[in-house]
């Protein structure tokens, strides 16, 4: 609070309620007490003039505690209970001003009458315009590359249990794919649809500065995002284009994500608590055959040992593994001002989420602070940020899926007695578990308990100091930390049919210690010279990142102890050093330029390839600065931009692939000499000249906005090449130690459109109506893969494959991943395929992989998203929708039940059918028929929310409450589960589940 001269603390029990009461009140009217105590600068005795006033938000509710300060004097007063406030100023004096912690602090003209009615703006109205970049901030205005900027309050909201899934459909040019509908599962991010074939393709995270590692851990290896508590994060900025991510160099071709958490206020303290609780079902499942369709199947076409296997029991496998699953988000949180210029946040939040799995759940503790104090009048600013977590996860047995769908429908689930935990399975004729028979559905999942803990701390300390001899000039220094640690145990009981032949599991994996260490400074130099009309704001930078991940070597035990297998242990370290530099020019508001350099040096490389440099340079024109159009009435906003750039990749790849490494052998893979047995040094493929993964990046766009930015929106048209591709490539015999190798062979080439809109429709005191849309186009193209330049065209089997048969081909000239399959040929009269028959595209009257063919991608040739807010005084309904569309599908769910033969892969076990076989009627399957590629466009509506906000129901508590549903619908041609699914393939999907939710949300 503004002229406080003495800090006073109360003891805050967060468990107790009417404690929270207590407290604010108790803060509030001995604040008044102070007041007139005189403790704050008493203007009451002084001779001068008096104003009264009262100080609203945009709703016209009333702000308690705000701060009125005579800026010249430096006293002030708060408002009370209902806003209100009297002060009395110098008879001079003709402003004051007014702040309010979230608020944009307002200077404004004290009125002739001396009363004052001041509504204040939403302080993210004001930090709209500001935009995190790498290594600093700029203004949207000022940007001469392709960003793209999320604040928190245009979040996805709901149940929400990883970072990414706040922009899911919110940015163009962001393609965010859950990967299953298990809580413990991640998602795939791509931007521009990456830049590599085996490389990762992943974007790079920054959190706070903190440059994070790709990958996973023990215990979280499919999602490790999810250990940071999306509630914490403020805003997230994308860089797209090469301009704006070759400040990261040699990790930016995958576009960078920079994750800002939310921090202190300048103002008084205020507790936020939040709380979400759903309940998930199960939306469209495998499309399989009803109990009477299979009896009906096996009685007219099965054999009489196949007749013999139906039972008389009517299961529902489906309904035996999933379940309505209950899930709760809750977090509390603290912010303000501790004392004068010491802002502070302090956050915990619980999360657990059963998945629709029984069995599988998901379990976050999380817990924060940030303390951003400053000094010497602004001129020192530190910055200290701790985020940690304790994620407890289970992970349910997912080949219950398959054996869901595919067991026979005829048979109980329990068989009556004790063998195998009392869980029917299928038993020859001794009454043995068959060979290559599937386990009980439930059985697999009860009788299995996979389970682990993983700890994450990730902090950062930094210093910015404005130096006082030039106040343009500021030192920057970051220390950043990210310590994770993981470990799991399985158990599966001796009975139990998965381990019946050895016994079971009983053992423990881990601990894997991941560590990411950081140094970065920097000096920045930002001033306006007012004669040339130019300002400039020049960085240049040191960077040091260090990474190790160890892991202990652990056998995997049966229930008796005795070792079926041994995992050696790990040490992966690597480091990388930065130096770089950037230049932003502005002349006369409306002539921009940008410079980069970055230069970097690896480990992972060989000395003679270790340093990389990232060059690129930007140009914009703001147009609408210009005579001729500054001031129109219709466009307000008109700026053109255009960039180059080179930007680097070393993720994806091992640290030590340059090397000649050995390995040891493990325990029963010794050889034997005489008598005796040691242990031997095998070694490693490596290539000695591996060498950075490059892509030059082109990108030419603008911005516009119309009717004073009413409507607003982006155009940008993007190529990328990509050279010296690191990918595994086959090795030629005698050459190295495998048969395939990692090195550098081929381009791949890529070009997008991305369009965005927004649009203000309805602005007024009762009604408010926002809309977003979202377009991008996107192509890529592999150009060679060949280690020899002028060789043959190459196709490399790639991607999903069922049985050991690839269904996808890399290939000169083509789309990466394209479906690689015969045509099928059908029955005019009947329309239906026919069996094995297929065109015989090369004409040579034989049908052979020459007559494969290149037929459709999984990558979407459009992506869209949709959004919009209808505001109605306190009421808001709000919707998202998302679209692919020219995305094609494998349904290998179809493909591999959906023939007469994969009803019986024993003597002693029936197996469902997909429905398709009702159509085909194949009695064999057929791997590599284009008939099991489909369409997968789809629209789906992510979510539906109505909410409603309260406003204060009390002095000292304001409250808002919202319902919503996620997964709402998909509409779809293809005739599987769910058309969005991870690499094109569609086997054995865990589902994504339909999300009903009731949250809450309170401010004290």
């Amino acid at each position: 609070m503004v002229g406080i001269k003495n800090m006073y603390y109360f003891k805050y029990i967060p468990s107790m309620k009417n404690k929270i009461v207590n407290w604010r009140a108790t803060a509030f009217y001995c604040l008044l007490c102070i007041a007139w105590l005189g403790i704050v600068n008493p203007l009451s005795a002084q001779e001068g003039k008096k104003v009264n006033g009262r100080v609203v938000d945009e709703m016209d509710e009333p702000l308690i505690g705000a701060s009125v300060l005579v800026k010249e004097t430096g006293s002030g007063v708060v408002t009370d209970m209902d806003g209100n406030f009297v002060i009395t100023v110098p008879a001079d004096i003709q402003t004051l001003q007014i702040s309010y912690v979230g608020y944009e602090t307002q200077t404004v003209t004290i009125r002739t009458d001396r009363k004052m009615l001041i509504k204040m703006v939403n302080d993210s109205q004001v930090l709209g315009d500001v935009v995190v970049i790498g290594y600093g901030t700029t203004r949207k205005s000022d940007l001469t590359g392709s960003v793209s900027n999320v604040s928190s309050k245009d979040f996805n909201s709901g149940l929400i249990s990883s970072p990414e899934q706040l922009i899911n459909g919110k940015v163009s040019g962001v393609q965010i794919m859950s990967n299953s509908g298990s809580p413990t599962a991640g998602s795939m991010i791509r931007i521009r649809g990456g830049a590599s074939l085996n490389a990762s393709n992943d974007p790079l995270i920054v959190l706070d500065g903190v440059p994070l590692e790709a990958g996973g851990i023990s215990g979280n290896s499919s999602n490790f995002l999810a250990l940071i508590n999306p509630n914490d994060i403020e805003s997230m900025t994308i860089l797209k284009d090469a301009s704006s991510t070759a400040i990261y160099g040699s990790r930016a071709s995958n576009g960078v994500i920079i994750i800002t958490t939310k921090k202190g206020g300048n103002d008084r303290l205020k507790v936020s608590f939040n709380t979400t609780n759903s309940v998930q079902t199960h939306a469209k499942l495998t499309d399989m055959l009803s109990r009477e369709e299979f009896i009906n199947v096996v009685n007219t076409q099965g054999t009489d040992a196949q007749k013999a296997l139906l039972g008389t029991a009517s299961t529902n496998w489906n309904d035996e593994i999933y379940q309505a699953a209950f899930g709760t988000d809750n977090n509390l949180s603290i912010s303000g001002n501790l004392a004068k210029n010491f802002p502070i946040r302090a956050s915990v939040g619980y999360y657990n989420q059963n998945g629709l799995l029984k069995t599988d759940n998901a379990e976050r503790f999380s817990g924060s602070i940030s303390l951003s104090p400053s000094f010497l009048d602004d001129y020192l600013k530190f910055n200290l940020n701790v985020k940690a977590s304790r994620n407890n996860n289970r992970f349910a047995n997912t080949d219950a899926i398959w054996n869901a769908a595919t067991w026979n429908p005829t048979l109980p689930v329990y068989s009556g007695n004790d063998t195998f935990g009392g869980y029917t399975e299928a038993l020859d004729n001794v009454g043995q578990l068959v060979t290559g028979g599937t386990v009980n559905p439930l059985g697999a999942l009860n009788q299995y308990k996979s389970t682990s803990r993983v700890s994450r701390v990730v902090g950062n300390f930094d210093v910015d100091y404005k130096m006082h001899f030039l106040p343009e000039l500021k030192f920057h220094a970051t220390l950043g930390y990210d310590y994770a640690e993981g470990q799991g145990w399985i158990y599966v009981p001796a009975e139990a049919a998965q381990y019946q032949t050895t016994g079971g599991r009983d053992y423990e994996y881990g601990p894997q210690k991941n560590t990411n260490r950081l140094l970065t400074t920097y000096l920045n130099y930002n001033k306006y010279i007012d004669s040339w009309k130019s300002s400039i704001d020049a960085t240049v930078g040191y960077d040091y990142q260090f990474w190790k991940s160890t892991t202990a070597q652990y056998s995997e035990l049966n229930t008796l102890g005795e070792v079926q297998n041994t995992t050696a242990a790990t040490d992966q370290r690597h480091v990388l050093l930065s130096y770089y530099a950037r230049l932003n020019y502005t002349f006369d508001s409306r002539y921009m330029l940008t410079a980069t350099m970055r230069r970097d040096g690896t480990s992972r490389f060989s000395k003679d390839n270790r340093w990389g440099t990232f060059p690129s340079v930007a140009l914009g024109w703001r147009i609408s600065e210009e005579d001729f159009l500054r001031g129109n009435a219709v466009l307000s906003n008109l700026k053109l931009r255009a960039s180059y750039g080179v930007t680097g990749q070393q993720e994806g790849i091992g640290n030590y692939n340059y090397l000649p490494v050995y390995t040891i052998s493990q325990n029963g893979a010794e050889a034997q000499f005489g008598d005796g047995y040691i242990y031997t040094y095998r070694p490693e493929a490596y290539v000695s000249d591996l060498k950075w993964e490059t892509t030059v990046s082109w990108n030419v766009g603008f911005d516009f906005g119309f009717l004073k930015d009413r409507i607003t929106g982006s155009f940008d048209y993007y190529t990328r090449q990509t050279k010296d591709l690191l990918a595994t490539v086959s090795s030629p015999a005698g050459t190295n130690f495998d048969k395939t190798i990692l090195t550098n062979v081929g381009n791949v080439d890529s070009q997008g459109i991305e369009l965005t809109l927004n649009s203000s429709i309805i602005q007024s005191r009762n009604w408010n109506w926002d809309v977003s849309f979202n377009m991008t186009w996107q192509k890529m193209k592999v150009k060679n893969l060949s280690l020899v330049e002028g060789a043959a065209a190459t196709n490399m089997s790639a991607g999903a494959s069922i049985d050991g048969q690839y269904v996808q081909v890399l290939s000169e000239g083509y789309e990466p991943y394209m479906f690689y399959v015969y045509k099928q040929l059908y029955d005019e009269k009947t329309g239906k395929p026919i069996e094995g028959a297929y065109a015989d595209l090369n004409g040579d009257g034989e049908i052979n992989s020459a007559d494969l063919y290149r037929y459709k991608s999984p990558t979407p040739d459009f992506i869209f998203g949709f959004s919009t807010s209808l505001n109605y005084k306190k009421w808001t309904l709000s919707t998202g929708l998302r679209a692919n569309v020219g995305n094609y599908v494998y349904n290998g769910m179809a493909m591999n039940a959906g023939a007469m033969e994969t009803m019986s892969y024993n003597s002693a076990q029936l197996n469902n059918l997909h429905k398709s076989y009702l159509e085909t009627g194949f009695q064999a399957r057929q791997h590599l028929s284009d008939y099991y590629v489909e369409n997968g466009s789809f629209l789906k509506m992510d979510n539906l929310s109505l909410s409603y906000n309260f406003g204060r129901v009390c002095p000292w508590l304001s409250l808002n409450a919202s319902i919503m549903v996620q997964n709402v619908f998909c509409i779809t041609k293809y005739s599987g589960a769910d058309p969005e699914v991870p690499s094109g393939m569609d086997s054995s999907f865990y589902p994504r589940p339909r999300t009903y939710s009731f949250s809450l949300g309170f401010e004290f």
